[in-house]
């Protein structure tokens, strides 16, 4: 049990730690610098013109002693001093990677979508589940599509050698071509179905990508199926049907489902990018608003959510394969 804790608890946890300040390390951090035209006495004169401004000033004197404050100095000034004197500063970023924000800025900023995250404020302004839930939506089918015609396609490749000869050449030209390629040519097929069509084109993406796993893997459960079994089935008679669904599909199972996993992950890697060529509402949607509109801490954190959102399907494939091969 204390092996398991460590293993599948403490270890992850320190992974998560370790990468986290090594982002926040590497993050830049908001500052102020004082401008090249003020001077330390300007700012004296400011804060002094305030009501009890000498008892201020020298309250703040320290703390504005430097060109450069940190923003979390800034903030912890009286409200009347910092009103007075702000508009002596400029805001810049410092660190080794200035534009990356940092762990703290991510988490401030993404908090709205998290707090309501079943929101609609707007076909592009919604909570992070919602958005989820959309994409989960049209994987879901893209999905279901690619393993109807994976799975067929699979088994004739592995009990027909003539099929194999005639398809799998292309197969090999098809299967590395990148969802954003096949895209364009999805809008151009269904071009015509109006407003549907960037969801037909996204469907066609997740499916043609999706599905080729699930082929290969079937493929070479199907020869790896043991001679003998066959032989079992031939000389007790079976036909086709009885051969396929008590030989063949069992013995295949895992192989499949092992094509299953990677092929959910592929149509989840396809629909983030459909969604973000289409403009479609939805986790790859959002993650390319945020983009156009340079908010780099909600790009972060959609690719956080992406990223778990995939783990958490691959979890979840991997409970229904040790399910079906329990009850097998």
């Amino acid at each position: 049990m204390n092996k398991f804790k460590f293993d599948w608890l403490i270890l992850p946890i320190i992974g998560v730690v370790i990468v986290l300040l090594t982002w926040h390390g590497l993050a830049g951090r908001k500052v102020f610098k004082l401008t090249d035209t003020v001077t330390k006495e300007d700012l004296s004169a400011l804060v002094i013109a305030l009501p009890e401004g000498a008892a201020q000033w020298n309250a703040v004197a320290a703390q504005l002693k430097n060109k450069q404050i940190e923003a979390a100095t800034a903030t912890s000034l009286p409200p009347a001093v910092w009103t007075a004197v702000k508009d002596s500063y400029e805001e810049i970023r410092v660190g080794p990677i200035p534009d990356l924000p940092n762990v703290a800025e991510t988490w401030i900023s993404s908090l709205p979508y998290m707090k309501e995250p079943f929101a609609k404020r707007g076909e592009m302004d919604q909570g992070i589940l919602r958005f989820t839930w959309y994409s989960l939506v049209l994987v879901s089918k893209g999905y279901a599509i690619a393993l109807l015609i994976g799975v067929p396609i699979g088994f004739f490749l592995g009990l027909s050698p003539t099929f194999t000869k005639m398809f799998d050449p292309l197969i090999q030209v098809l299967r590395p071509v990148s969802p954003l390629a096949w895209l364009p040519l999805g809008l151009i097929l269904f071009m015509r179905a109006g407003p549907e069509a960037g969801t037909y084109a996204a469907l066609f993406t997740i499916a043609l990508c999706g599905m080729w796993p699930t082929v290969l893997n079937t493929a070479v459960g199907v020869r790896a199926v043991p001679q003998d079994y066959l032989n079992v089935g031939r000389v007790l008679k079976l036909s086709r049907w009885k051969m396929l669904t008590k030989i063949l599909i069992p013995a295949t199972l895992p192989y499949m489902f092992t094509g299953f996993r990677l092929s959910l992950g592929i149509c989840w890697l396809a629909i983030v990018a459909a969604e973000m060529l289409t403009g479609r509402p939805g986790a790859g949607g959002f993650l390319w608003q945020e983009y156009n509109a340079l908010i780099y801490e909600h790009i972060i954190f959609s690719i956080l959510v992406i990223g778990v959102v995939g783990l958490i399907l691959d979890r979840l494939m991997s409970l229904i394969e040790a399910r079906f091969k329990a009850i097998s």
